[in-house]
């Protein structure tokens, strides 16, 4: 049996940006997938079994292996199913390149970083979170530049990293008060240059479905 061969599970919850990499990335593959939707506040035994060290969703099951973390599944995905066109491009140093630009995503365009935004009444805090959140994409605004994706005219892996919280963008607008194609447009008009790809827009949820759930989830933590 090939490595590719298998069935695939994901561990999903509709509204996570991080399982939304995950999709994207086997759409863009073809392969085909199933997901099982998780209760957040009443998790599955079968994700507590998958990921017993960080209990969050996405897991990718391929065959009865598990796999966590959203970023480490992209790269799986890609390695395994190699028929279709890599999402990292062949050069090392540009490999390099768009690996550190996923990290900085990772870690300055966040579920807790939006957290500041959507998670906080009007005040210091959030204007706290919008400038953090803003500040970040316009570093990645000016990374890129004038290109159709931040690998050149090709989708890839930033892209892949970064797309999903696009789905965000206007639940983050309506709590805080701003407009995200004000202050980085060239991020908006990537942003809806990707969902015109099949696998982006089969991945990423409508953004009013979104922007509901964000006010659930500030009823839940107390937030006026």
């Amino acid at each position: 049996m090939g490595k590719e061969n298998g069935k695939v599970v994901v561990l999903d919850f509709w509204a996570s940006p991080y399982a939304m990499r995950t999709k994207i990335a086997l759409r863009e593959k073809g392969v085909e997938f199933e997901t099982q939707q998780e209760d957040l506040w009443n998790k599955s035994e079968l994700l507590l079994k998958s990921n017993p060290v960080h209990k969050k969703v996405p897991v990718l099951i391929h065959g009865d292996k598990p796999i966590s973390e959203s970023l480490i599944q992209v790269q799986y995905i890609d390695e395994t199913w190699t028929d279709a066109a890599s999402f990292l491009p062949s050069d090392p140093q540009a490999r390099a390149t768009a690996r550190f630009w996923a990290d900085f995503a990772e870690k300055t365009i966040s579920f807790e970083g939006g957290r500041k935004i959507w998670g906080n009444n009007k005040g210091e805090e959030q204007e706290k979170g919008k400038k953090e959140f803003l500040d970040s994409l316009k570093v990645l605004e000016a990374e890129l530049g004038d290109k159709s994706y931040f690998g050149g005219e090709t989708f890839g892996y930033v892209d892949i990293a970064l797309v999903p919280f696009y789905s965000w963008f206007y639940a983050l607008e309506k709590c805080g008060d701003f407009s995200v194609e004000a202050e980085c447009p060239k991020i908006v008009a990537w942003g809806k240059r990707c969902v015109e790809r099949d696998s982006v827009a089969a991945s990423l949820p409508e953004s009013e479905k979104v922007y509901q759930q964000v006010l659930k989830l500030r009823q839940i933590f107390g937030v006026e």
